[in-house]
């Protein structure tokens, strides 16, 4: 159980933190600022966030099932992905509970 823990909570930061990088950096240089050089520069956001959150999504269903969850909580915890935030603060709640 400790390593599906200690997986979850790498994951979970990557991911969050290339999910800020997408957010805060990436799109505003995409869409509001008009340069065009700056984007070429940070071009690998977005690569790389898409090719680790299905790396994310495995290592929470892995936990999840260690971990007896329900499906519905399962899910919860794969979406918690998805926001910028939410994946550490889900990281925060499973680390307190189960360290």
């Amino acid at each position: 159980m400790k390593s599906a823990i200690l997986r979850f909570r790498v994951m979970a930061i990557i991911s969050g933190v290339m999910s800020l990088l997408l957010w805060f950096v990436y799109m505003p240089v995409k869409y509001i600022f008009d340069a065009p050089e700056l984007h070429s520069k940070i071009i690998w956001i977005p690569m790389v966030h898409g090719y680790l959150y299905p790396i994310y999504i495995l290592t929470a269903i892995q936990f999840a099932t260690k971990a007896r969850w329900p499906i519905m909580k399962m899910l919860g915890l794969i979406l918690a992905g998805t926001l910028p935030i939410a994946s550490l603060l889900a990281e925060r709640r499973v680390v307190r509970r189960y360290s």
